[in-house]
């Protein structure tokens, strides 16, 4: 997060500076600006892609059938789905709270996850029902940052040259 962000006017704001959010910009701090309609748009259309997402991995299984490629591999294409899925729900999931210890292991996992995308997308979901997905973690970090700015601030305060000067 940066403290120092040039604003459109050129000037540099006083303290750190609220990161934004996909879908929500910098709403999220104080619930303002449609919140809560973008809120309600995000759950309805990340459920109405999870669901097309599951037409589109039916239609694919159909296609196996018509394939006749056997039962074992029919299996294997939905347990991989399944677990894909799930992985990706849990680390979608996780991602809303803390952020990667280790971003090259998250990285790796992309594929996993987009294989997996219909997880991804009902956590999303989930997590849109009480909160914009990722406000929690971001909303730790910028209360942090404004409480050390705030701490800095009161040691930095009054004019130096007013001060006592220590006795020797």
């Amino acid at each position: 997060m940066s403290e120092e962000k040039q604003s459109k006017t050129g000037t540099t704001p006083a303290g750190p500076q609220p990161e934004e959010l996909r879908f929500f910009g910098t709403t999220w701090v104080d619930h303002g600006d449609g919140y809560t309609v973008r809120r309600i748009g995000v759950a309805v259309g990340s459920l109405v892609a999870a669901v097309a997402g599951c037409f589109v991995l039916r239609f694919a299984y159909q296609g196996l059938e018509i394939a006749k490629v056997g039962g074992f591999v029919n299996m294997l294409v939905v347990v991989m789905f399944a677990v894909c899925s799930a992985i990706a729900f849990r680390k979608t999931w996780e991602g809303f709270v803390r952020r990667p210890a280790d971003p090259a292991r998250e990285d790796a996992l992309r594929s996993l996850k987009a294989i997996g995308f219909i997880g991804s997308l009902l956590a999303y979901f989930l997590r849109s029902l009480s909160e914009a997905p990722g406000e929690k973690l971001l909303r730790t970090e910028y209360e942090e940052a404004v409480t050390r700015f705030e701490k800095r601030r009161a040691n930095r305060t009054g004019n130096p040259s007013g001060r006592k000067k220590p006795k020797r």
